[in-house]
């Protein structure tokens, strides 16, 4: 199936066993509501409002997204029970004259000089979405979407998205150590290492992680002066757009602290140093949480 794919791009684990994958995915975009549900995740995914008309056009005509299970009607969510095979014949044939009048009137509408945000909105059911999701908890999304009553396109990505974990490996990284998806080994090399010390690898990865992308809208691959330039675009406004930052995370210190009662001892217990920093992760300090104003620009 064309419009699905799941890849782990990063993969990490921490001294204290904890793991924190970073998946790339692509997926019809009318499935995008449900995967947002899952706050513990962080993910960014490529926004219909970016991306040129034009080049939208090209992919539903090319090749629209449609459902993988033509499901007959009946009460409640699930539709347990396919169409028969004529009836699956007539309902993709009519899907695909949905699609051919959006494309029609999408262009009637850039051609009055609409604004593709609006534009592109008209397209959505019909494509698909790239995106990035990053988290150290999975275990509620697995568990909901890859269960039986699930909308069977989001129980296939889950399906794949699983699989994809199963096949990798993490690298382990000690406090200090950054988990940087969307950064190459030679990059890795350039700039000191992933412990990062210039911070420029963090600012690489949350742009690329902004597309979801190593490759810029138009198909080219991103140049260094392209990321570092959407980079300062996304923490220098006026409104941050902090939520890419999101994905990068390093390791944070598991402590041994003896709990007293003034001279009484009733032994010891493992806490993280800067759990304030863990932001949705657990066990790693998130790359966001070190922003100054991550939530907000202070104006005067």
């Amino acid at each position: 199936m064309s419009h699905f794919q799941a890849t782990v791009i990063a993969d990490s684990i921490s001294p204290a066993n904890i793991r924190l994958p970073s998946i790339e995915m692509v997926f019809p975009r009318i499935i995008l509501p449900e995967f947002n549900t899952h706050r513990q995740l962080s993910r960014s995914f490529s926004s219909s409002r970016a991306i040129p008309t034009r080049k939208l056009l090209e992919m539903v005509e090319r090749d629209p997204v449609r459902p993988i299970h033509w499901g007959k009607n009946q009460p409640g969510m699930q539709a347990n029970e396919e169409l028969d095979e004529l009836g699956v014949y007539r309902a993709r044939q009519i899907w695909d004259h949905a699609a051919y009048y959006a494309t029609l009137q999408a262009k009637a509408l850039l051609d009055l000089g609409v604004h593709k945000q609006v534009v592109n909105r008209i397209l959505e059911p019909f494509l698909p979405v790239r995106g990035i999701a990053t988290a150290t908890e999975w275990a509620n999304f697995f568990g909901l979407r890859r269960h039986r009553d699930a909308q069977p396109e989001i129980r296939y990505l889950a399906d794949l998205m699983w699989e994809a974990l199963e096949r990798s490996t993490p690298r382990l990284l000690q406090p200090g150590e950054w988990h940087l998806p969307y950064v190459l080994e030679e990059e890795l090399e350039r700039f000191g290492g992933l412990t990062d010390p210039t911070g420029t690898l963090r600012k690489i990865s949350a742009a690329r992680c902004a597309r979801s992308s190593y490759r810029t809208h138009d198909g080219r691959v991103s140049t260094l002066e392209e990321d570092l330039g959407l980079c300062d675009r996304l923490i220098k406004a006026e409104l941050i757009h902090a939520s890419p930052f999101e994905h990068q995370a390093t390791p944070d210190v598991l402590l041994d602290v003896e709990a007293r009662n003034g001279r009484e001892s009733f032994g010891f217990f493992k806490t993280f140093r800067r759990p304030g920093l863990h932001g949705n992760l657990n066990g790693w300090v998130q790359a966001r949480k070190l922003l100054p104003n991550e939530c907000i620009k202070e104006t005067v």
